[in-house]
């Protein structure tokens, strides 16, 4: 039979090495009764020491929790996901929490199948988080009878959800531009039925005045590109600074910029919006853009779920987090 020192170490191990009874221990390691600050620290340290492990499964029989939470997205590439699965994680791994990442590829029976799968596994809550601001998540997310978050999504009017800023992400580029003596600026946007391409183009609108333009079309390289194409076949005076509504635009309307031997930026200035790093460093020049700060909406999409989940109260409604600006030189002074 092997000994503690060459099996899994249990309670008793914490226990007899901190000099405190398996109750004492186990509610230092829970969190639970009344152990005082420095034995609750003395057991926790002991236990990292020896390498003690909880088990999972009683733990979870203990304090009513699974500690283990779902994140349901319909984001098939993760481009928006994967950031913010990264800040959920970083605030629930301290708390020994795991969280499960569920694709639906939007599809409403695979969104159920994993719904299921979640309650089966009896999660403690559910983050959701899409693609797009006004996409309707699945209805069933609200009669599951546990907390659920919303993250870059539209949750019902009693929920907790928290989006990128895209008001102020907006003022933030065409302000940019505004500063570097640029005085007429295009907008090329996304998708018009996106409520976050309305948002950028209206808030662009406003700072902009009664000359402002905005050309909708798919947030794609091939609409930057063809929105450039379109500026320049007619006649009358071209922009000197594109406010672009994604990086992927930005980075097709600079390839159409660089194949009509326009310079960027002493020509025209460009800023794109997401700090897609694969995309805006590559892009040549490198691309001036938005960050939306999308591990900051997990962080605080972690810490909301956690604390629900604990049956604490998150006051409901929409938090707007704010956006960033990183520089890079296509929005350079001119040159």
């Amino acid at each position: 039979m092997k000994g503690p020192s060459q099996g899994r170490r249990t309670i008793h191990d914490v226990a007899r090495a901190a000099g405190v009874s398996i109750s004492t221990a186990s509610n230092a390691l829970n969190g639970t009764g009344r152990t005082n600050a420095e034995t609750r620290e003395r057991v926790k340290r002991i236990a990292e020491e020896i390498g003690f492990r909880p088990n999972a499964l009683a733990r979870g029989l203990l304090t009513k929790r699974s500690h283990a939470i779902g994140m349901l997205t319909n984001d098939t590439y993760g481009r928006l996901t994967l950031p913010m699965a990264a800040g959920v994680s970083e605030v629930l791994v301290d708390h020994g929490v795991s969280v499960f990442l569920c694709a639906t590829n939007n599809d409403p029976r695979l969104a159920r199948l994993h719904l299921e799968a979640l309650r089966d596994r009896q999660v403690d809550g559910i983050i959701f988080t899409a693609t797009r601001l006004d996409m309707k998540p699945p209805a069933e997310l609200t009669k599951l009878g546990i907390p659920v978050v919303y993250v870059f999504a539209e949750g019902p009017s009693e929920s907790v959800s928290f989006h990128p800023d895209d008001a102020q992400g907006a003022r933030l580029a065409v302000e940019h531009l505004m500063s570097l003596g640029r005085s007429r600026i295009l907008h090329i946007g996304g998708e018009q039925d996106y409520l976050a391409a309305r948002i950028r183009a209206e808030t662009y609108r406003q700072l902009v005045g009664p000359e402002a333009e905005v050309m909708f079309g798919e947030w794609s390289e091939e609409w930057g590109h063809a929105a450039i194409e379109t500026v320049f076949s007619r006649s009358g005076p071209k922009p000197d600074a594109i406010f672009c509504a994604s990086d992927e635009i930005a980075r097709g309307a600079i390839d159409a910029l660089r194949d009509m031997n326009i310079s960027i930026p002493g020509d025209i200035a460009v800023i794109g919006f997401d700090n897609w790093e694969v995309v805006a460093k590559q892009t040549r020049p490198p691309l001036t853009t938005i960050d939306m700060e999308l591990k900051e909406l997990g962080h605080q999409a972690g810490l909301a779920i956690l604390a629900l989940s604990k049956g604490e109260h998150i006051e409901p409604g929409i938090t707007r987090l704010p956006c960033s600006l990183v520089l890079r030189r296509s929005s350079g002074p001119r040159v």
